[in-house]
């Protein structure tokens, strides 16, 4: 499979960015052209994503998979590894299977643990609009606010519509996602260990890791950091993005 991409910088070490679960390479677009100015970066649209190939396949194996045939492709020897949520896990599962090609790694927001989700009502509300129908995006926008009140999600969700000759589509296999949701939230990594410089980066009002969680983390990744990064929740790229940027760049070059 051939992922769509796009690369910042023709200079510096390779960074390999990935985007969380119905997220795109536009989520961490602003991040890659900031650290871009002293790394070439690579920012990724994962498969059933963005404007990467749609397929019935859908595991962080086979992502994994994928970012090493892009990186056979680009003839990128190696890279640093940047993921954020499902692009964590992604990246996760690329160090623990592709070692000798894993520089740095750095997990924003994720971690190697089976968690509860709560993406599904979103997905619903995605299938349920047809969105062909509609000759507006604000009409969408409007119908999609009516299924999920949150301004910030319905924002976000918005990035995913495109429009062809035959009207508004999501861009997402949103179909496969909601079929493999549930294995995807349970898949933890279970073989192998990445000796390699792995930062975890946590949103300090998310939930999704704890404090305790890193002793667990270093069964599969010895060197293991933790960082908190303050008044900032699911998405620390978005809430902090320059207390996030000199906390990366920091990791980076140490």
């Amino acid at each position: 499979m051939e992922l769509n991409y796009k690369v910042l910088g023709d200079v510096g070490e390779d960074v390999i960015l990935i985007h969380g679960l119905l997220g795109s390479l536009d989520n961490l677009h602003t991040f890659g052209k900031k650290i871009s100015k002293t790394y070439r970066v690579w920012l990724l649209d994962m498969r059933n994503h963005g404007h990467s190939p749609h397929s019935n396949e859908m595991s962080y194996d086979i992502m994994a998979a994928d970012v090493r045939l892009f990186m056979q492709q680009h003839d990128i020897g190696h890279s640093h590894l940047i993921g954020h949520s499902m692009g964590g896990k992604v990246a996760m599962t690329f160090a623990l299977t592709y070692p000798e090609m894993t520089d740095r790694l750095i997990v924003i927001d994720i971690g190697p643990k089976a968690y509860a989700g709560d993406h599904l009502t979103i997905m619903k509300a995605m299938l349920s609009i047809h969105t062909t129908e509609y000759t507006e995006r604000s009409q969408i926008e409007k119908e999609f606010y009516a299924q999920i009140p949150s301004k910030r999600i319905v924002q976000l969700m918005m990035k995913n519509i495109g429009r062809n000759s035959e009207g508004f589509y999501w861009k997402p296999n949103v179909k496969v996602l909601y079929e493999k949701y549930r294995q995807m939230m349970d898949d933890v990594p279970i073989k192998g260990e990445f000796v390699g410089k792995t930062s975890f980066i946590k949103g300090a009002d998310s939930d999704y890791i704890e404090v305790e969680d890193l002793d667990r983390f270093r069964v599969f990744f010895p060197e293991a950091q933790l960082y908190v990064v303050p008044n900032a929740g699911h998405w620390v790229h978005a809430d902090q993005p320059e207390y996030f940027y000199q906390l990366v760049c920091k990791i980076l070059e140490d």
